[in-house]
């Protein structure tokens, strides 16, 4: 088959190394335009540097529906695969490959629609995520589903953690349904629409930690933070980001930090958050024993 790829970020390098992998031919490589970083430097799309180490042909657009429809009409693709590109599709883009477009979604659809899936499982506390193949279509991931795989959430892993993952997942399981399309096996299977969850967005104000709530569902947003936006507090008028944190049943006075027996705790609305790294607002990342060297936190009320 002939395959054009849409991708950007370092999540969807595993999915594009499957396509090359998979013994099909990938005409081109779609991925976001170049962007000025710090001190105007200008850097490429993670999608961008592996398929140019790859010897791939690089197509960057600002609105591919609006600028790239004749040229990948004229590449005569088959399958076109997209991995969060970043950008929806048109259905004239949707409609130039004989074989559809099919992407590679980070949740067991029909939950999680939309951004941030990964995030969003860990934040409410899911045990279970997975990877799912599907078709795509105009509605933001509401096509039919031709594979998925799941996966358990480890109590303690952070969404950094379940996006590398998820990300091989994801290249594994492309795999498997390029060689479905190929020989002609592919079923797809419509989404039950009444069962889809969708989520937005993710801000660095979702990471503001309220700490009326219970110790569990403010340890899953802490961990469905991590490494961004992260979670923080205020102590003493500074932002402290807390990246790593237990939950326990001490009672405490929700935002007051008590320290005993070697322990850092934070009250919470039922149980206590124990601190375990933290970082304070222009400092570095310290595990909580090393930030106690320089700070007093016994009795002090963070927020």
């Amino acid at each position: 088959m002939r395959i054009v790829f849409f991708g950007t970020p370092d999540f969807a390098l595993e999915s594009l190394r499957a396509c090359v992998e998979s013994g099909h031919e990938v005409v081109a490589v779609v991925t976001q335009p170049d962007r000025e970083r710090d001190r105007r430097k200008v850097t490429y799309s993670p999608v961008k540097q592996l398929a140019l180490e790859l010897g791939l042909k690089v197509l960057q657009y600002e609105k591919v529906s609006r600028e790239g429809v004749e040229e990948l009409g004229a590449l005569k693709a088959d399958l076109f695969v997209t991995c969060a590109f970043g950008q929806i599709l048109s259905q004239k883009i949707l409609d130039i490959p004989p074989l559809g477009t099919i992407n590679v979604h980070g949740s067991l659809l029909p939950k999680y629609r939309g951004s941030a899936p990964i995030q969003w499982a860990i934040i409410n506390g899911d045990e279970i995520t997975g990877i799912t193949i599907m078709r795509t279509a105009l509605k933001v991931d509401s096509g039919d589903i031709l594979i998925q795989e799941s996966t358990p959430i480890g109590k303690e892993e952070t969404a950094g953690e379940l996006f590398d993952r998820l990300a091989v997942m994801g290249g594994v399981l492309l795999k498997k349904a390029l060689a479905l399309i190929s020989s002609g096996k592919a079923v797809y299977t419509p989404q039950e629409e009444e069962k889809a969850v969708h989520c937005r967005m993710l801000g660095k104000s979702d990471g503001l930690l309220d700490f009326s709530l219970g110790a569990k569902q403010l340890d899953c947003l802490i961990r469905g933070l991590t490494p961004w936006p992260s979670a923080f507090t205020k102590l003493e008028g500074k932002t402290l980001k807390i990246l790593k944190a237990a939950p326990c049943g001490r009672k405490g006075v929700p935002g007051c930090v008590t320290v005993e027996c070697g322990g850092v705790y934070v009250g919470c609305g039922s149980g206590s958050l124990q601190l375990l790294e933290v970082q304070l607002e222009g400092g570095k990342k310290m595990d909580i024993s090393a930030f106690m060297l320089g700070h007093k936190l016994n009795g002090v009320k963070l927020g």
